[in-house]
């Protein structure tokens, strides 16, 4: 038998689900639909987990897949117990011709337990459905096995909604709902531990680089005897032992510590005050804050950033993959962004880099989000933020495992096509081929036709930028780049031409070919636009220099 949780965001069913089941999800959108569903499986029963409804439109995504359920499937419908009156009318008339039950979440902050108490058995009479009420971040047994016992005697949802209570749960205040200081607080909190993570783990890999590369040099010997294109494959510029200290290094532990630090963020309930706070902010280019939080996890690997979009609102999902995709930085790029600023010399670019990074990143996106994702009616149904709980250490370690999985499991397995790719390009010519082609090109964004191997390169894989501007020993540059100007306009360009192969792929994917083609069809419009504006009016760089 299936069941599929049906709720507002932050109402609690994703908690309610994993402890229903004990288990992890399984991602997957759902049949007949766009929408993203975890499936979480126990027996003969799956719960499905669909995201929750954040804005206005979602609820159309979420009436079509009801729509597209099969008879036998039944719903559970999830409500936060502080919000049973606005949330009540609004989903219960999504129920319609379903089965279920309904829980109330969050039981435990509500005010006056005995009148509490009396609405509920009152509801439970008027929808004349299995009610059950706990906390779902700590469910005790005794709710669990009430809610298992309840799946066996779901009822039709009535077609008319009754008057629903109005309880009232504890107030929450801290410095987030100050207005003006909620947003600044919210930014820190999301971009200061993300600037720390890249530059601690770059510190990390900077330290470690040249005694793994050691390590790797019999390795390097033994296989020059091999023949011409085997020793490409595996030890020439774009092999896979070549990049391999790069990837150990420099990608992995930045993945790792930006799971760490997201995790943080949504098990202790940090996720809801990004996204009430920044909401204002964030609006007018059809973004929340938790899609910020999704483009600020790209900057570990925009692999499982792009899958966590899954848990975005329908409104502002592609906005958000477009926002990864062009200005999420991974832990390729950034690293090989900020190793040519220092060989040639400008680490001051590495502020500037970021800057215009973040700005066209917002006019790209909001050029490309419809006007209804962004209309003042489409407005933001979270409900008021909970308290901040300490998070569990087994909750951080599952969610960032799930995220480390993600890079493993689907990043990975590219990386070594693409390093064969790469090498196979370079050994048949075409490279060479697309580098003629591209050079003329380049006169048009004030750089010499060398540079067109960076941006080439690094279209394919983020970090070939590195590998095509730098020498061998990664402390110069190898093509005649003279200005400050000219530095940022290659790496900028380069990185955000087209999405790395890894990340197209995921967002194939995710979507179809037709939206990946479509996407870097805008991606290459906007990229090419914003450097031309850079190459020619870059008067700004010498403030940072």
């Amino acid at each position: 038998m299936n069941y599929m949780l049906v709720g507002m965001e932050s109402s609690g069913k994703t908690a309610l689900v994993r402890a229903l089941s004990g288990r992890s999800g399984e991602s997957a959108r759902f049949r007949g639909t766009t929408l993203a569903c975890e499936t979480y499986r126990q027996g003969d029963h799956a719960f499905i987990d669909s995201p929750g409804i954040l804005r206005s439109l979602d609820s159309e995504t979420t009436r079509t897949a009801l729509e597209s359920l099969k008879n036998e499937e039944q719903v559970i419908l999830v409500l936060h117990a502080g919000h049973l009156d606005t949330q009540l009318p609004e989903l219960l008339p999504l129920m319609s011709d379903k089965r279920g039950l309904v829980v109330l979440t969050h039981w435990d902050r509500v005010l006056s337990p005995p009148r509490a108490a009396e609405a509920l058995a009152a509801l439970r009479h008027q929808l004349a459905l299995p009610v059950i009420a706990l906390d779902a971040r700590k469910p005790v047994p005794a709710s669990l096995k009430e809610v298992q016992a309840a799946l066996l005697i779901t009822a039709p949802f009535p077609a008319e909604c009754p008057a629903a209570p109005a309880l009232r749960t504890e107030p929450t205040r801290d410095l987030f709902s100050i207005p003006a200081l909620g947003p600044v607080l919210a930014l820190i909190l999301l971009f200061a531990p993300a600037w720390l993570a890249v530059v601690g783990a770059n510190a990390f890999a900077d330290a470690l680089y040249d005694p793994l590369y050691n390590l790797l040099e019999p390795l390097f010997d033994r296989v020059s005897a091999l023949p011409e294109w085997l020793v490409a494959m595996i030890a020439g510029d774009y092999g896979f032992v070549s990049m391999f200290p790069f990837l150990l290094l420099y990608a992995l532990p930045t993945v790792l510590v930006f799971a760490l630090f997201l995790s943080l963020l949504k098990t202790s309930g940090l996720v809801d005050r990004l996204t009430v706070s920044l909401e204002n902010l964030l609006r007018p280019v059809g973004l929340s804050g938790r899609d910020l939080v999704r483009v600020v996890m790209g900057f570990g690997c925009n692999v499982p950033a792009v899958i966590n979009t899954r848990a975005c609102s329908s409104c502002s999902r592609g906005a958000t993959v477009h926002a990864i995709s062009f200005g999420s930085a991974c832990s390729y790029q950034l690293p090989a962004t900020l190793a040519v600023f220092a060989a040639a010399g400008m680490p001051g670019l590495a502020p500037a880099f970021i800057l215009w990074l973040g700005l066209t990143t917002l006019v790209y996106v909001r050029l490309t989000t419809p006007k209804a994702y962004r209309d003042s009616l489409n407005t933001l149904k979270l409900p008021p933020c909970e308290p901040v709980q300490w998070p569990s250490l087994r909750s951080v370690v599952r969610e960032a495992w799930e995220t480390l999985r993600q890079f493993l499991q689907l990043a990975l397995p590219v990386f070594f096509v693409i390093c064969f790719v790469a090498a196979l390009l370079q050994l048949s010519g075409l490279l060479g081929l697309l580098v003629r082609f591209g050079a003329p090109l380049m006169e048009l964004f004030n750089l010499p036709g060398e540079a067109a191997t960076a941006v080439i390169l690094g279209s394919i894989r983020k970090d070939g930028l590195a590998i095509a501007l730098l020498d061998a020993d990664w402390n110069a540059l190898k093509v005649p780049l003279q200005t400050p100007v000219q530095v940022l306009t290659a790496v900028y360009l380069a990185g955000v031409l087209l999405p790395c192969l890894v990340t197209l792929w995921t967002i194939a994917r995710e979507f179809n070919s037709r939206y990946a083609l479509r996407l870097c069809l805008r991606q290459v419009t906007a990229a090419a636009a914003f450097s031309l504006l850079l190459a020619w009016g870059g008067v700004f760089l010498p403030c940072f220099l």
